[in-house]
């Protein structure tokens, strides 16, 4: 009987597990597919994030280029953006597949609570990579820039050669730095909603949050004021979205609560 006990006990942990891993081979299988699509249109995607830088140096005139120094580096530089533009276009893929493995342990109101979560948090990470994309970029751009000197008088000039490499790594480093920041809303939240935050002690810890958002944004940006004030300003301003979403949470919590106290039949039980 033990034995048998035990064989019961044991199955449904092997069918997670089988179930986990047909989940991680999908999304394996995807990336994939979507690196070798991604590769084709690498020149494409890698002239769209230099694009901010291009039109800066269009704007000053003159022949600029940029340049690779190892006969490899160009590839490797395709295929690191191959890499990166299928994990973003992967998400929503791997995102399914985590609802499909986590949904059949969920209850009815355990899905709608971690549905949306599941739909703000590509959102999000996209508006942060649209932000530095279309305004961070271009600032800091014109700011690097500036120390350009033309030369003359006996001075050598001062120009820039970007790599294609070093350029990519600090445009991918910013973009992931700005997209992870705007995921504030979702984790503040979800650690609110089991309980290990509330909305007071977020609003006690303020000044705290705030220290701490100028020091990530100094530790994750290149060492320029644009940049770092650029990623601590919308944090700060998603810490305090993240109070509301967190007060939010314990109303709606407390009205479960007293919605389960008027329907417990215990409640109405008297002394006699």
């Amino acid at each position: 009987m033990a034995d048998e006990k035990v064989e019961q006990d044991r199955m449904p942990l092997l069918d997670h597990l089988v179930e986990l891993r047909r989940r991680l081979l999908y999304c394996a299988v995807g990336l994939v597919v979507l690196f070798f699509i991604c590769y084709g249109f690498a020149e494409d995607i890698y002239g769209f994030l230099v694009r901010p830088l291009a039109a800066i140096l269009e704007e000053q005139g003159g022949d600029r280029r940029m340049i690779y120094t190892a006969l490899y580096e160009a590839f490797f530089t395709y295929i690191k953006v191959a890499f990166f533009a299928a994990l973003f276009l992967g998400f929503p893929l791997i995102a399914a597949q985590v609802w499909m493995f986590v949904a059949p342990g969920l209850y009815r109101d355990e899905k709608k609570a971690f549905l949306p979560f599941l739909i703000a948090t590509p959102i999000l990470f996209f508006l942060g990579g649209s932000l530095v994309y279309y305004l961070i970029f271009p600032l800091a751009w014109k700011f690097f820039l500036s120390f350009e000197i033309t030369g003359g008088d006996g001075a050598l000039p001062i120009q820039l050669e970007a790599k294609v490499d070093e350029y990519l790594s600090l445009v991918m480093r910013l973009i992931f730095a700005f997209g992870l920041c705007f995921e504030l809303p979702v984790l503040m939240t979800l650690l609110g909603r089991v309980g290990l935050v509330t909305s007071e002690g977020m609003k006690e810890k303020r000044k705290y949050a705030i220290v701490l958002a100028f020091v990530a944004a100094a530790i994750l940006t290149p060492p320029d004021v644009i940049s770092q004030i650029g990623l601590a300003v919308p944090t700060m301003l998603l810490y305090e979205i993240s109070i509301l979403c967190v007060r939010f949470v314990e109303k709606k919590r407390a009205e479960d609560a007293r919605k389960d106290d008027d329907t417990d039949p215990d409640a109405d039980d008297g002394d006699g």
